[in-house]
């Protein structure tokens, strides 16, 4: 996240001759895939805690789409 913070900002300030903004913005394009892919693996993790009948935590998967 931090480079691609940097990589923003270099885009942003608009000093990079093309060449140079076209990698930045590829390499930007690689992170975001690569945080997404993260993201979305740590998002299949996550568990939904809930008191059992006996009042013990029971974790079950997080479904998509329920809060």
């Amino acid at each position: 996240m931090t480079r691609l913070e940097e990589i923003v900002s270099q885009l942003e300030r608009g000093e990079a001759p093309l060449e140079q903004s076209v990698a930045l913005f590829e390499e930007g394009t690689r992170l975001i895939q690569s945080c997404s892919k993260l993201l979305d693996s740590a998002e299949q993790k996550v568990l939904k805690l809930s008191k059992g009948p006996d009042g013990e935590p029971v974790g079950e998967l997080f479904a998509d789409g329920e809060e």
